[in-house]
């Protein structure tokens, strides 16, 4: 599978309703390119393929928008809403927050958001300019999976209270 099928598929399987074949993200994901940790930094609105992961519906119970990459180190996993509808960083859900590395994986040196407060890492590649493909990876999760398959979108400018606005709401 070249880039421009990888690009194709994965927006087809991004608006799929139904469940999507871990095998098949994981042909897109070799296609794609690696990013750099300053490449992505910026506010991403977040997205989750249906795999049958544990994981899915999790973060949308949580009210989960997306995440925010201030700085190499100074990332936040996991925006959410709050019961006013106000972003904030739910540093409860994510064990604090992260920061970013290039890390391998998969044979590959790629962006990884590094969690400070529990072993998880979200590896990123690119789809394009706009779009970022994810998959978590935790400790003691075997090298074929089952990993989490997620996606981020660059958001559009979204107003809100700083980092930390509304927590405990």
């Amino acid at each position: 599978m070249d880039v421009l099928e990888a690009r194709a598929r994965f927006k087809e399987l991004q608006e799929r309703d139904g469940q999507v074949d871990p095998c098949e993200l994981d042909q897109i994901w070799a296609a794609l390119a690696t990013v750099r940790p300053e490449d992505i930094l910026g506010e991403w609105k977040g997205g989750e393929f249906r795999t049958g992961h544990p994981l899915n519906g999790m973060l949308a119970k949580a009210d989960w928008y997306g995440k925010t990459f201030a700085a190499v180190h100074d990332a936040k996993p996991l925006i959410c809403r709050n019961a006013a509808g106000e972003l904030y960083s739910n540093r409860e859900l994510g064990k604090g927050e992260a920061s970013l590395w290039t890390v391998e994986f998969r044979g590959e040196a790629t962006a990884t958001m590094v969690y400070d407060g529990q072993p998880v890492l979200d590896h990123f590649k690119r789809v394009d300019d706009t779009t970022l493909m994810g998959i978590m990876n935790a400790k003691g999760t075997p090298a074929e999976g089952p990993f989490y398959y997620f996606f981020l979108e660059r958001a559009p400018e979204t107003p809100h209270e700083g980092p930390h606005a509304g927590e405990g709401s």
